[in-house]
């Protein structure tokens, strides 16, 4: 990775995280290129990282070993027809981190022997802990899986799925994910407060827990069934609460909200 040149199409949130994560890593500043048509947006980068930016994506691209897509959805197709020359140019690793397009637009816009990852981060990559989804065409080396592993591994974790399909169920699961833990956490919240404890004991005791469970599965060598049964003593507190989450259909309820994600994001990729 030190080796390549990494360019950003896009200044976003997810790219800063990114060119944040390759920084922190030793990636040299002088190797990271941005481009993006907010003046503002590419000053921010460039004040916090020292990156070389610039208002013109061909420009950014002629640069590029690695191209990171970071811009919405809805323009990505303009933004693919208009790098169309200097891909073809250069001939870069392609990354897209756009939610539901698929890898058949970046052949048919870049051209079909144009290497592209697709793959799908979650918002706590903003903060260096996410998760990502990866999945690269047939024209994409190991050479260059080993630099999408590095680019995206920067900000959490990234692990390859073996279909595009699959794509769909991560963002189901980890791409959306985050907002089911924020909803438990909701909850939990509203519920201490209800037990008489003030808000922001409440709050703080709630994500210190979520934190402590998350730390304690990732570290653990046994799964998180076998960490809940350890601490749920017969008779005990821990029991009834988990009792009434299963009658109450939990683990069903759980299963159809990620299948209706599922499904949504199929629906999503197709509109595109």
């Amino acid at each position: 990775m030190n080796n390549s040149n990494i360019a950003f199409i896009g200044a976003g949130n997810m790219a800063s995280s990114l060119i944040g994560g390759l920084v922190q890593q030793g990636c040299q500043k002088e190797k990271l290129f941005v481009s993006d048509p907010s003046a503002e947006q590419r000053q921010r980068l460039v004040d916090k990282y020292g990156v070389n930016a610039c208002e013109d994506n061909h420009q950014a691209a002629l640069q590029a070993d690695v191209l990171v897509l970071a811009v919405k959805p809805q323009v990505m197709k303009e933004v693919l027809k208009d790098l169309n020359r200097s891909v073809k140019q250069k001939q870069p690793l392609i990354i897209s981190i756009a939610a539901g397009i698929p890898l058949a637009t970046f052949s048919t816009l870049l051209g079909e022997k144009t290497a592209v990852v697709r793959c799908m981060p979650n918002t706590p990559s903003l903060v260096g802990v996410g998760a990502t989804g990866m999945m690269a065409n047939p024209n994409v080396s190991e050479a260059q899986k080993t630099l999408a592993e590095q680019v995206l591994g920067a900000v959490g974790v990234a692990l390859w799925v073996n279909k595009e399909a699959q794509i769909d169920a991560v963002t189901a699961l980890s791409g959306s994910g985050p907002a089911y833990f924020f909803l438990l956490m909701e909850s939990m919240i509203a519920a201490g407060e209800a037990l008489g404890l003030d808000t922001e004991t409440a709050k703080q005791l709630t994500l210190q827990t979520a934190l402590g469970a998350a730390t304690m599965a990732q570290q653990s060598d046994v799964p998180p069934s076998t960490l809940r049964q350890r601490v749920t003593s017969p008779g005990g507190t821990t029991e009834q609460a988990l009792k009434t989450f299963e009658d109450g259909g939990f683990r069903s309820l759980v299963d159809a909200a990620l299948t209706a994600a599922d499904k949504r994001s199929k629906e999503l990729a197709e509109l595109t």
